[in-house]
């Protein structure tokens, strides 16, 4: 006879075993589903179980080895890693999150064919974890691509139009903002000398009281040290989600939740940036005056409260929804432009020989006791050109923001699942040999014709293309524009002697910004720069 307790561990033993066997086949099932529908996806490195590749900002170990001893920089940027991964696969290839697949898109063609080409299927936004956490999903940037985007998006483009948005009636908000900067550069660079001057406080100062002008109704001064704070916090929080180990809560959402290091930090980044916006939109109720709109936030109670009145239950336009656009125009109008300007003077600091022949073109065009101004842009091909080289070069948002396959479909000659993550490597565009002559090099010179007059070049995005082109765009050109001229008539930029030069790899988040630097500033005055010739 087997005793009783035997029987009861071998029944025991049976039901864990069936179980298991169960589990491991629902396992086996789901993923041999899922691969099936991976079947024809683009090439790319093997992923890894549960992480993919996320290692190493997606990029496998052998290649950060090889790269890294190839070039004696083991810490590969990410912008240099995808280029190494296109070498290996392709202009489109794929790459994994966990089990999220990524299609990235290299070089103008693969990138003007997705976007261009097919627009209703690559227009859409995927729901990337770290990012709808914070944003819901709503607002301009990140939302979901369809009819309530596009009505969000009409809207807040039409009322920023009438708030000159692209229009020269904006041209005396940027330059009051400009006249802060000069007076604050000839103060800064007296007491400083030698050592130099940090230029991005100032010139995220300016840059961003343009777009809180025209959304916010207000200006800050450049010493305030909540909306200082607020610029800080910003730069930052786009640093975290993209260049941190906070990427982890793409696979793992809920390490966004942790109570430690970069995690935590992220969380106080988001409250901190919901307080100030959300006290600014409470301010604008409070004082509505419906007849005496004074800015973006204004027109958008008045819209909602019209909706209302009509009945409108399902209507987009909330008070919730206000925030996150709000949040989106403030970050989009501040971090962007403020980079690439940060870059372009670093550049003419770098080679003091295009500084000088933006300058000359500015003393035969302008001189200088008049203030540049807008219409002045066709008349100054060379400063043109020099703005549109720096950008080529230190493209805003190298990586574009994440676009999504809405059906499965067919794209050079692979198949892309709905759902898949679409990234257009806009860096690579700008870097493409098959387009750009020497694609590394800085020589303005390429954007200009054999007469010295300005050339447009499809293959030159820095805002990108398609359906999903920055709202922003002709008011980032008109800032970047007026900025580099005021600054480049009124001072010379140098580097600090005895210092070595920042590098031109940058600081990878979101967005490309340029490593930390300082430079002299001196004023432009007839007789310094005929005793410098």
């Amino acid at each position: 006879m087997v005793p009783q307790s035997w029987l009861d561990h071998l029944t025991c033993g049976n039901i864990l075993a069936v179980a298991a066997f169960f589990v491991a086949y629902l396992i086996a099932v789901y993923y041999r589903n899922r691969w099936s529908v991976y079947k024809n996806i683009p090439p790319g490195p093997r992923p890894y179980p549960v992480v993919g590749n996320l290692g190493g900002f997606l990029v496998p170990a052998c290649i950060r080895r090889r790269f890294g001893q190839r070039t004696g920089r083991p810490d590969l940027h990410p912008t240099e890693a995808f280029a190494e991964l296109a070498r290996l696969y392709g202009d489109v290839y794929s790459l994994f999150i966990g089990s999220q697949l990524i299609v990235v898109l290299n070089g103008y063609e693969a990138v003007r064919d997705a976007l261009s080409h097919h627009p209703e299927v690559f227009s859409d936004r995927p729901d990337i974890p770290a990012i709808s956490i914070m944003t819901k999903r709503k607002g301009i940037v990140f939302a979901p691509y369809g009819p309530v985007w596009r009505k969000q998006r009409k809207f807040c483009h039409t009322t920023l139009r009438n708030f000159g948005l692209g229009k020269l009636s904006l041209e005396p908000c940027i330059q009051q903002g400009l006249a802060t900067v000069k007076a604050e550069l000839t103060r800064l660079s007296e007491e400083r000398g030698a050592a130099g001057v940090d230029l991005t406080p100032l010139i995220g100062n300016a840059v961003s009281n343009v777009i809180c002008s025209m959304i916010l109704g207000q200006r800050f001064h450049h010493e305030d040290p909540e909306f200082h704070a607020m610029l800080d916090l910003m730069v930052r929080g786009l640093e975290i989600c993209v260049n941190s180990p906070a990427v982890l809560i793409n696979v793992f959402p809920l390490l966004y939740y942790w109570p430690f290091g970069v995690f935590r930090e992220l969380r106080q980044v988001e409250r901190d940036m919901t307080v100030f916006l959300k006290k600014s939109i409470t301010k604008h109720r409070q004082t509505l005056d419906t007849d005496n709109p004074r800015d973006l936030v204004d027109m958008y109670l008045i819209e909602m409260m019209g909706r209302q009145a009509a009945g409108e239950l399902d209507s987009s336009f909330t008070e919730d929804y206000l925030f996150y656009i709000v949040g989106d125009l403030f970050i989009a109008g501040t971090d962007t432009t403020t980079n690439s300007v940060l870059w372009i003077l670093l550049y003419m600091a770098l080679h003091p020989d295009i500084q000088v022949k933006v300058q000359t073109e500015m003393d035969e065009v302008v001189g200088r006791h008049r203030v540049p101004s807008l219409t002045d842009k066709g008349s100054l091909p060379f400063t043109e050109a020099t703005i549109m080289e720096v950008q080529r070069l230190t493209v805003a948002v190298p990586l574009a923001i994440p676009h999504m396959a809405s059906e499965t479909t067919e794209f050079r000659g692979y198949t892309i699942p709905k759902g898949t993550v679409v990234v257009p490597n806009l860096w690579s565009v700008h870097r493409d040999p098959t387009v750009w002559d020497d694609a590394d090099t800085f020589n303005p010179a390429r954007f200009l014709d054999d007469e010295g007059q300005l050339q447009r070049k499809e293959c030159f995005m820095p805002f990108g293309i398609g359906r999903r082109v920055c709202m922003g765009e002709q008011l980032a050109k008109m800032e970047l524009f007026l900025t580099v001229t005021t600054l480049l008539q009124a001072f010379r930029f140098e580097l600090p002697e005895g210092k070595p030069p920042p590098s031109l790899r940058g600081r990878f988040g979101l967005t490309l910004a340029p490593c930390p630097f300082t430079v002299c500033v001196s004023a432009r005055t007839l007789n310094s720069e005929s005793n410098s010739q």
